[in-house]
Formats: structure tokens, sequence, C-alpha cells
């Protein structure tokens, strides 16, 4: 798929800074993949699927992806979600990234304010909904046993997928874990709770999506937090080197501007965390 260049200045620099300063060239490559959203529109959405290899079946993770869409400036995937798909599948379990974003003409929403933002987290919960139920369908994927993964944007997103009150049609999950999302549109809506286990790892110095608003809605509903001492947004990523991005629609400051980047000693210690959680949640076999 060809990459949908952004609308303004703001949008470029944006889009150049999440695609990271590296490029990691895929040891495999994905199956696009089709299937529908579970909105009332049905809208049809596209996916990028990695499988281990052999015949299944595999446990398998949804994997949504930021604010900044699935693909970097070049067109291929971010770098941070090719990182975690190779490591995950490594581990043995089958990962599927939805596009919320270009089927629906839209190639980031990081620079977007409300009136000009067409995708929230909320109508993205119902995008991996549908993903959940596609790969619930698919032979190779054992349907007991799939996850929830997102990263800020797409963090907010498995924040809101988990909600008491919504699932996907024919699957439920068995875990969740949200990377640094915004916490605060959750916390005034006083009737969110989650339905199922839910983790959320955020770094301690995030000024994008601050911690606070998730601080205090984990401690309203039981929800281990997992905060990483100095660690900014996207602290993850692997080779991405500390740096501010500008001409951001929502930050902690309210200036547009926020840090983004590698912290070395967060990442070792979030991917243990993550490999952890599966591992018991989906139940494979052996350590990853």
């Amino acid at each position: 798929m060809s990459f949908q260049p952004p609308r303004s200045l703001a949008s470029l620099l944006v889009a150049l800074c999440l695609s990271g300063v590296t490029t990691v060239a895929s040891a495999i490559e994905p199956e696009k993949v089709a299937f529908a959203s579970n909105n009332d529109g049905a809208t049809p959405l596209v996916g990028y699927l990695y499988r281990p290899p052999g015949a299944g079946p595999f446990a398998a993770v949804v994997a949504l992806h930021g604010c900044g869409g699935i693909f970097n400036r070049a067109g291929r995937i971010q770098t941070r979600d090719i990182d975690w798909a190779e490591r995950l599948t490594a581990a043995g379990i089958a990962v599927l990234f939805p596009d919320s974003f270009n089927p629906r003409g839209v190639p980031q929403v990081c620079t977007l304010k409300d009136a000009d933002r067409p995708v929230y987290p909320f109508g993205r919960s119902f995008d991996a909904a549908g993903a959940a139920d596609w790969l619930a369908a698919q032979p190779f994927i054992d349907k007991t046993r799939i996850g929830l993964i997102g990263w800020s944007h797409g963090g907010s997103t498995a924040l809101w997928t988990v909600r008491e009150g919504g699932a996907p049609k024919t699957v439920e999950f068995k875990t969740a874990i949200a990377f640094y999302p915004g916490c605060r549109i959750l916390l005034e809506w006083r009737a969110w709770k989650p339905r199922l286990p839910l983790k959320i790892l955020m770094g301690s110095a995030d000024d994008w999506t601050p911690p606070e608003p998730c601080r205090e809605l984990a401690s309203r509903h039981g929800i281990p937090m997992i905060e990483y001492a100095g660690a900014y947004h996207g602290f993850d990523a692997p080779n991405s080197p500390v740096r501010v991005l500008k001409g951001l629609a929502f930050t902690a400051q309210g200036n547009g501007e926020a840090h983004i980047g590698t912290n070395p000693a967060a990442r070792d210690a979030a991917i243990g965390q993550v490999l952890a959680t599966l591992t018991s949640a989906l139940q494979l076999r052996g350590k990853p």
C-alpha cells in the first residue's frame, strides 16, 4: 500500500518524527487481509497479519497502531510495530495490525484538533473487535487465545475496546495491554470500567499522554499500572533517539510539544512484562 502524504507542514514534521531515525527491514513479511469493522456501517478495513512458522493453531494478538498510523513516511510499517510483530511471532503468537486510518482516507491524526479529527479511539474499538472476529474465523488461530495490545492512540483504543458492554461478536479477548494511552476522557466518564484483565504501561516523564489521569483511573478500578522512571512517550521503540515533537494537537502542557524516544531500560522491562503477561494469559507453551 502506498503512503498517503500528510496534509500540512506540521503533519509532515510529525510523520518524519514518528517514522523513526532508522528503518528496520522485517525478517517476515506481513499478509494483507480484509475484514469489516464491527461498527454499524461495517466499515471495510484492511490489516497486516504476521504469522509464526508452522500450521498452528496459534495464539493471536490484535495490535493497534498509534496516531501516526501504521505506515511511516517511506510507506513501510512503523519500526516499533515491526519490532513487536517479530518479537511476538518468535514467541508463537500471530499478530494482526488493523489499519484504522488509510481505509478511511486518513494518514494520521497526531496534529488534528477535535473538529478535524475523523477517527477517535471509541470508534476504533469496533475495528479492534472486527479484527478479533476475523482472527477467530481462521483455522490457524486458536480463538480461545486472543489478546489485545495498543500504543498511544491505539492504547486509548484498547481501553475503549475492553469497556464493559463492548465486545467482539464471536470471541472475547483474554487480556489487554495499553501502552501510554490517554486516560483523561475515560476518567471523566464514570460509567467506564474494564470487563477483562487489563494492564497499563507508561513512562513517568510522558508529556504527551501524561500518566496522572491513568494513575487515577487505574486506582479507581484496581488496574495494574507500571510506570518506567524517566521514560517518555514511545519508550519501547527500538533505536529512536529522544527528541521533541511540535505541532501536536493535544499535549500535557497544551503547547503542542512533547518528548518521544527510546528508553533502553524501560524498553527491556516492558518487553519482559508483555511477554510474561501474554505467556500466562494466552497459555503459551514454553518460555518466550
